[in-house]
């Protein structure tokens, strides 16, 4: 099976720099939810280089003025699932970039470890 992330239509990218590339979630789970992806294929966040690693964070930055001047969030949360235990579905490292609301869920206390939406 093809990669999903690999080779995207241009059409899809929100924002780009030279080894990573932002794209709204196909199912998000806040308007404004972005995935920022590296290029070159690789399965593990902890196999991406130094490299890659700051394009995301500076990715991140765009995607943060991107989303703060259509949406207004109120916060966010940024994170990565490794491996199928832990939530990855395909195979390509990409990191949830989630833009949060206040009313989004009723208790939003402790983060990602207990929003349930």
């Amino acid at each position: 099976m093809a990669c999903p992330f690999c080779n995207p239509d241009p059409a899809v990218i929100v924002a780009k720099n030279d080894l990573a590339y932002a794209r709204y979630d196909i199912h998000p789970v806040n308007p404004g939810h972005l995935l920022l992806i590296p290029f070159r294929h690789v399965a593990s966040a902890f196999e991406t280089t130094d490299a890659e690693r700051l394009a995301i964070g500076q990715l991140a930055e765009d995607c943060k003025a991107i989303v703060e001047r259509d949406q207004s969030p109120d916060g966010y949360n940024i994170g990565v699932n490794i491996g199928e235990v832990a939530g990855q579905a395909i195979m390509h490292t990409h990191v949830h970039f989630i833009p949060r609301y206040r009313g989004d869920t009723s208790h939003p206390d402790g983060g990602v470890r207990h929003v349930k939406g």
